[in-house]
C-alpha cells in the first residue's frame, strides 16, 4: 500500500508537470510588426497591415499600394529597426521551440479540437481543417504554443476561435518551414515561421502577425491586425469559471498526500 501511495504522488506531479501551461514568448523589438519578411514581402490587392511593416535581409516590399498601412504602422526596409526586429524574431523562435512539450499531436488535423493553455507539438507537419477553438478557462491572457516541425497549412475557411477569455496575441506558431494559409481563412495568433508565410485570398490574421525568418512573406487582399481589440473571446463564456489545468493538478497531488498520511498512520498503529 506504501508503494501504491508513492505511485500516486510521483504520477500526479507528473501530471502537473506535464499540463502546465505554456511560457509567454517575448517578441522583442518585433512586438509592433504585424509583418517581417526575410527576403521579400510582397502583395496583392488591398491588404490592410494594422502594425509595422518590414524586412530584413532582404530589400522589397512591393504591393503598397494598393495594400495599406493602419494604426500608426510604418514601413522599415532594410534599415536597423527591421535588422533588429529579426534578431529578436530569431530569439522568440528558438525560445518557443525549445520550451518542454508533453502533448504531441502528431498525425491530428487541429480542426474539430477544442484546446486548453499548453504547449503542443508536431513532429512534422500540422493541418488545420474547419475550427480550431482555443479554450482560455476564463484567463485573458493565456498562452498557448504550438511547436511545428515543418509546415503548417490551413484548408480554405478554416479558423481559430476562443472560448473563455484568450486572444490571439498570446499564441505562438512555431513553424519550422513554411506557413501556408488557405483563402478565407480567419486565424488567430502570432506565426513565427523559419523559411515563409503565404496568405492566400482573403486569409486574415486577427490579434496576430506573420513574421518569417528567412524568406518571403507573401499575402492577396488580406488583414493582418496586431490590434487586440475586438478579438476576445466573446461566446462560450462559462456562467462558472472553469478551474486552471494546473489547479486540478495540484489538488489531485493534494489528495494523493492525504491518502498516504492516513495509510502511514494506519501502518504505524
Amino acid at each position: 500500500m506504501k508503494v501504491r501511495s508513492i505511485c500516486l504522488v510521483v504520477l500526479s506531479i507528473w501530471a502537473l508537470n506535464a499540463y502546465a501551461s505554456a511560457i509567454n514568448v517575448d517578441l522583442g523589438t518585433a512586438d509592433p510588426f504585424a509583418v517581417l519578411g526575410g527576403s521579400t514581402v510582397t502583395n496583392t490587392g488591398p491588404t490592410t497591415v494594422h502594425g509595422n511593416l518590414g524586412v530584413w535581409s532582404g530589400t522589397a516590399i512591393t504591393g503598397f499600394l494598393p495594400g495599406h498601412l493602419t494604426g500608426g504602422g510604418t514601413t522599415h526596409a532594410t534599415d536597423a529597426i527591421a535588422m533588429q526586429a529579426q534578431s529578436d524574431l530569431t530569439t522568440a523562435y528558438n525560445f518557443a521551440a525549445g520550451e518542454s512539450c508533453p502533448n504531441v499531436l502528431t498525425g491530428q488535423d487541429l480542426g474539430g479540437l477544442t484546446l486548453t493553455p499548453r504547449v503542443y507539438c508536431f513532429a512534422s507537419s500540422a493541418q488545420l481543417t474547419g475550427t480550431l477553438t482555443l479554450n482560455a478557462l476564463g484567463n485573458p491572457n493565456a498562452v498557448f504554443v504550438f511547436q511545428i516541425g515543418s509546415t503548417l497549412t490551413t484548408a480554405s475557411s478554416s479558423s481559430v476561435v476562443f472560448t473563455n477569455g484568450g486572444q490571439g496575441d498570446s499564441v505562438f506558431w512555431q513553424v519550422g518551414s513554411s506557413a501556408t494559409l488557405g483563402t478565407t481563412t480567419a486565424f488567430a495568433g502570432n506565426i513565427l515561421a523559419l523559411t515563409s508565410i503565404t496568405l492566400n485570398t482573403g486569409a486574415n490574421i486577427q490579434c496576430g502577425r506573420a513574421l518569417a525568418r528567412n524568406g518571403a512573406v507573401t499575402m492577396d487582399t488580406n488583414v493582418v491586425s496586431i490590434d487586440t481589440e475586438g478579438c476576445e473571446a466573446t461566446t462560450g463564456v462559462s456562467s462558472v469559471p472553469e478551474p486552471g489545468t494546473a489547479t486540478l493538478f495540484s489538488m489531485g497531488l493534494l489528495l494523493s498526500l492525504i491518502v498516504y498520511g492516513r495509510q502511514s498512520r494506519k501502518q504505524a498503529t
